[in-house]
């Protein structure tokens, strides 16, 4: 392997480096191609069945996106949508209605406003009063204060996802068109240009060269950027999320109002994927420093992203002094505690089900990832929509939530970068993928 040379490298096995597998071997004339992961397996980490929300991401009902962030989040979710109704296993997803749930006389306002801002790019959502929600997720409304002011935003193309299979699947539609090698259980130590043109990219006692790499490796990606001068000014807040299950609840997907301030999902439940006898609530969140949840040699790497330096501790606690984002984070801090953890989530999830006891929630422990939240050393506060990094030949892609929905909208961006990167050596088709993906019937008909 020592003398290997591939026309691109991928460093990363989740969805986003596994989507750019696909992309690259489906839509383009490269034809020498290493995918490079150092768990056993693709989707391991932040991909895996139980470390993220399962969600598909369109933009419509999440309350953390403005118009335009949805609008982009929603053209990457239409190819996943268009992939999952055309080329992948049937059980990878649960098709299902989902909704935004405004509790309250402020929240009911900024709920329907925001259907009357969306409408019109999203015909498809709709506000659901008391009677209607208690027709479609009568959890919501049973035992709730008669008086309590309750709407919601709705709309029924939803799609509940296993992104890990997902992964698998655009590993297996990947080698269908062209020739792929693969280094699994096998960690990237460094990337280095090459004299002649290019990278080395050494692992171990091995090395291969590569005339443009693509590292998808999550918050890691940050450590290998710097590694090579760029993204210095930039620090990561590696944040866990964590998730309760129960048995199920709810019918579909039911997120909660979520403050502008704080760039971290609210909480939501949701009938697991795997389970749909299953209700999960969460994302907690809560700062860890880990890149990779459950992988404790990754404090190293945290610690080589220039957080811990005096700039990256002064921006750090820049952000911590907004006291919303600290109480948030207090907060999400006792949700993982023993005994009285789920006392204090309880009251998140009665505000999307009045009915729950503490005795129904169960912390699952093992589950849950880490998003790694850029921070702007200079500016001292979160860089928001910060999710890649452009070098000369080679692409740095975080890509934190929602890195899932939109993984083949970053695959898009990424074949376009890599063919200005490779010439004739990578053409990119991407009339052809839009094609085969775009116009999901999912999200353009209802159930």
């Amino acid at each position: 392997m020592a003398t290997a040379s591939y026309d691109v490298v991928i460093i990363g096995g989740g969805v986003t480096g596994t989507a750019a597998l696909f992309t690259l071997a489906r839509y383009t004339n490269v034809d020498s191609i290493l995918l490079i992961e150092r768990q056993p397996a693709v989707a391991q980490v932040n991909s895996n069945t139980v470390n993220n929300s399962q969600t598909l991401h369109t933009g419509d009902i999440e309350s953390n996106y403005g118009l335009k962030a949805a609008l982009k989040v929603r053209s990457g979710a239409n190819l996943v949508a268009g992939y999952l109704e055309r080329f992948a296993p049937k059980d990878i997803c649960l098709r299902i209605h989902k909704m935004l749930l405004g509790v309250g006389t402020e929240e009911v306002a900024a709920v329907t406003a925001r259907c009357a801002e969306f409408k019109p790019e999203f015909p498809n959502i709709r506000l659901l009063g008391r009677e209607e929600l208690l027709a479609i997720e009568p959890a919501t409304v049973l035992d709730r204060k008669a008086d309590e002011p309750i709407v919601a935003l709705y709309t029924d193309r939803g799609y509940a996802v296993d992104y890990r299979q997902l992964s698998e699947s655009f590993v297996e539609k990947a080698k269908w068109w062209t020739q792929i090698d693969f280094c699994f259980h096998l960690a990237v130590d460094s990337i280095v240009r090459y004299k002649h043109g290019g990278f080395i990219v050494k692992m171990g006692s091995d090395e291969v060269h590569a005339r443009a790499v693509l590292v998808a490796a999550g918050s890691p990606s940050l450590v290998f950027a710097q590694s090579l001068g760029y993204g210095t000014d930039y620090a990561i807040l590696p944040v866990a999320g964590s998730f309760y299950r129960t048995r199920n609840v709810l019918n579909g997907k039911v997120y909660t109002v979520q403050n502008p301030k704080i760039p971290f999902a609210a909480v939501h439940g949701d009938p697991a994927v795997y389970d749909r006898k299953e209700t999960r609530f969460g994302p907690t969140a809560r700062p860890m420093p880990l890149l990779e949840r459950h992988h404790y040699d990754t404090f190293f790497e945290f610690m080589r992203t220039g957080t811990a330096t005096p700039r990256g501790l002064w921006a750090a606690l820049r952000v911590a002094s907004d006291w919303d984002i600290t109480r948030f984070l207090l907060r999400n801090a006792a949700y993982d505690l023993p005994f009285i953890g789920k006392r204090v989530f309880l009251r998140d999830a009665r505000k999307i089900v009045p009915s729950l006891e503490a005795a129904d929630l169960t912390l699952d422990r093992g589950a849950g990832g880490i998003r790694g939240q850029l921070i702007d050393k200079r500016a001292g506060k979160i860089a928001r929509g910060m999710d890649k990094i452009v070098g000369d030949g080679i692409i740095f892609t975080m890509a934190p939530s929602p890195g899932a929905s939109y993984c083949l909208g970053n695959a898009v961006e990424d074949a376009r970068m890599l063919e200005t990167f490779l010439g004739e050596r990578c053409r990119f088709n991407e009339a052809a993928m839009r094609k085969d993906l775009e116009g999901s019937a999912m999200l353009n008909e209802s159930i």
